[in-house]
């Protein structure tokens, strides 16, 4: 019988994520609320690279500012590493090198890319084999938005966002990403909707307590129309989100003013999604952004989940 030497060192990538449609159900007994999210993937990437060791520790790099980013037990990748070991019995350690490139704490899901990447690294590096259903149950267990870094593509996810069902979208959507040098808390921001929703609760109908996706953004990114797409996107958190940060509506309002078809806030915020109808309008919304001093990425989607690159 022949053995696979393990490796020394594995080398994992996840992506961030735009929710191009966030409808929040109604605040339940338990505090949480159900949502309704179209998932899409794009071209920002968090590279994890693991290597044996025999306990657990984690060191950051990258193009974002990672004061935000704590690198004790609390650090999500430290948990989905732990998280592994306890699952499957492993009695080593691991030290994570984490290249960061999506926005920390910006609505993108860069803690969750983080989280799935370090998954797949540590089951490779320790040969534990997780089936791939064990290692979709992990991720949640870490984070709503985990399983989908680790599918990556475009999907729909309820319950917690974690329940997700494959979403077709054909072609690639071009987007511009304004980002802001601050964070906004996500707890925050689902607070400040239900202090918004009490506010109006004579004004509004009363938030359904299962939402779901709209048919039409399902229609739209099955077309890979950029047009179609930019009239159905949607964020229930975008009106809190703005009123904690007043000064980003002046961002949405600069982008739609130089060739946007549409923008939106990602998740709670605080980055803003602008999508383009083309590459040469993505270029050139994101020469305007920079134009007026705002820190701008260009991003494309649907891309991979997460994924081994080296072993």
């Amino acid at each position: 019988m022949t053995t696979t030497a393990s490796p020394t060192a594995v080398h994992a990538r996840a992506p961030g994520k735009i929710n191009v449609f966030l409808k929040v159900g109604a605040l339940l007994d338990d505090g949480y609320h159900d949502v309704a999210i179209a998932y899409q993937a794009v071209s920002l990437y968090e590279d994890v690279r693991a290597t044996a060791a025999d306990d657990f520790s984690v060191e950051l790099s990258g193009t974002v500012d990672l004061s935000r980013v704590p690198t004790d037990a609390s650090n999500i990748a430290i948990k989905a590493a732990r998280l592994l070991a306890r699952t499957t019995g492993y009695r080593g350690g691991v030290h994570l090198h984490i290249d960061k490139h999506v926005p920390v704490t910006g609505g993108m899901g860069g803690g969750s890319a983080d989280a799935a990447a370090t998954l797949l690294a540590c089951d490779t590096l320790w040969g534990t084999q997780l089936p791939r259903e064990r290692m979709l149950e992990l991720a949640g267990q870490l984070g709503a938005d985990v399983p989908f870094a680790l599918t990556g593509g475009t999907a729909i996810g309820t319950g917690r966002g974690d329940q997700l069902s494959p979403a077709l979208a054909k072609g690639q959507f071009q987007w511009v990403l304004a980002l802001a040098d601050y964070g906004l808390s996500t707890p925050a921001v689902y607070q400040e909707l239900d202090r918004h929703r009490d506010r109006h609760a004579q004004d509004i109908f009363p938030a359904s307590v299962a939402p779901t996706v709209d048919t039409n953004v399902l229609q739209a990114l099955r077309a890979g129309d950029p047009h179609m797409l930019a009239d159905t996107l949607y964020n229930d958190l975008q009106a809190p989100a703005l009123h904690l940060q007043p000064r980003l509506t002046d961002v949405l309002e600069l982008g739609e003013r130089n060739g946007a078809l549409a923008g939106v806030i990602s998740g709670s915020g605080p980055t803003v999604a602008f999508l383009a109808a083309d590459l040469d309008g993505a270029l050139e919304l994101q020469i305007a952004l920079s134009a007026a001093q705002l820190t701008v990425v260009r991003a494309t989607g649907p891309v991979h989940g997460a994924r081994i690159l080296s072993a």
